[in-house]
């Protein structure tokens, strides 16, 4: 595994006046371990485009996942869902973007608008070639990865965007990479870059598209870990080895957890644990402070706070927290904008001094689903139990 990992955000609107969007996004974890994105557009909207794309999201995301060949993967698409006579069309049009051992991106579209490309904030043609398969002319290229590159992929309904109902050409693919490059300078995650990208669709359409909309956006960062430290090892004499494991993970520090402060200090030379000067105004229970540590934080009910955020973020409910509402919300900030990988150290000691029945095994069940939930957004967790 190299250093570098990937930051995927997608975001859809649909046709006005339908329920459902006829574009679908997929993304998995291939068996090699490569990481598999697709974005497919249903013929039309509603509810048929929605069935349509869907479809052809899995079984393009499936059958690539078992390392079936490109070809063969095309080929069911095409006997699945073949031309429309209706409309002399295809069914559901396709773009992919297989990222294989973090290096190397390769790109296939059917029909969708052009994956757009930014390196070092321009936007960079990809060089395509085109083949036939299973009478389809696919565009394939592929590009070799750095730090900082951007794809966006996108359905129809994002070129020509306009409230007049007429195709806009200043409003074309190239157009809309460039006004994403302009953006790459502030620092935006990709979740947020789509959300503005489908956002300045939205209102060129007057706030009422003729067509679903649908961005998702892939950038490439360095690998960056978070490493969360919740509550003492279970056995006392495996406290240092805990901490020392902690200790000895680079990137952010995050420890959750009365208790488990103590701890840490203890291990690491009774280090004090002073009340948080940063954060000093938030709701819920406050923050705390030891040296060498981002985040000192309480331990079940912050972290029930996360597993709740994600929740309803998953759920959409919630697009975004405000980072400074409770120590929750900016830990959440920090797993979901600064980390690609996130490492659990989870000591299950009984806590005496919870009165309310809380036991070992609520700790682990939040971490089993908050690790599901961060799986879910597109990081590599991993937990080790104390």
């Amino acid at each position: 595994m190299n250093n570098l990992a990937l930051d995927i955000g997608r975001v859809s609107i649909n046709h006005f006046g339908e329920t459902l969007c006829g574009d679908t996004t997929a993304e998995v974890v291939a068996k090699d371990g490569s990481q598999i994105i697709v974005l497919a557009d249903g013929l039309k909207s509603g509810v048929k485009a929605s069935i349509l794309s869907t479809l052809t999201a899995k079984i393009i995301s499936t059958m690539l996942a078992e390392g079936m060949r490109l070809e063969d993967c095309v080929a069911t698409v095409a006997q699945t869902l073949p031309i429309s006579s209706e409309y002399g069309m295809a069914y559901s049009t396709f773009s992919i973007i297989r990222v294989i051992h973090g290096s190397t991106a390769e790109i296939i579209e059917y029909e969708n608008p052009r994956v757009m490309f930014i390196r070092n904030n321009e936007v960079t043609p990809l060089k395509a070639r085109e083949v036939s398969i299973a009478g389809k002319n696919i565009l394939m290229s592929s590009i070799r990865l750095q730090e900082g590159d951007t794809f966006i992929m996108m359905s129809d309904g994002c070129p020509g965007a306009n409230a007049e109902l007429k195709y806009d050409l200043s409003w074309n693919e190239r157009e809309i990479a460039e006004f994403i490059a302009a953006l790459t300078f502030a620092g935006y995650n990709s979740k947020e870059l789509a959300s503005m990208l489908i956002e300045e669709c939205n209102n060129r359409y007057a706030q009422k598209p003729i067509d679903d909309c649908s961005a998702c956006i892939v950038r490439v960062l360095k690998r960056q870990s978070a490493n969360i430290l919740f509550g003492p090892a279970t056995n006392r004499a495996d406290s240092t080895q805990m901490v020392d494991l902690f200790m000895s993970k680079s990137g952010i520090r995050i420890v959750c957890g009365g208790s488990t402060a103590n701890m840490l200090s203890t291990a690491m030379g009774c280090i004090p644990v002073n009340p948080c000067t940063k954060y000093t105004n938030l709701e819920g229970p406050p923050m705390s402070e030891i040296e060498g540590i981002d985040y000192v934080t309480e331990g079940v009910l912050t972290m029930n706070k996360v597993l709740e955020y994600t929740n309803k973020m998953l759920t959409g409910e919630m697009t975004q927290t405000d980072t400074d509402r409770d120590a929750a919300a900016i830990i959440l900030r920090v797993l979901l904008e600064e980390a690609t990988d996130v490492n659990f150290f989870v000591g299950l000691a009984f806590n005496p001094a919870h009165n309310f029945g809380i036991q070992f095994s609520i700790k682990k069940d939040i971490t089993e689903k908050l690790a599901a939930n961060l799986r879910t957004m597109g990081k590599n967790v991993k937990i080790s139990y104390f």
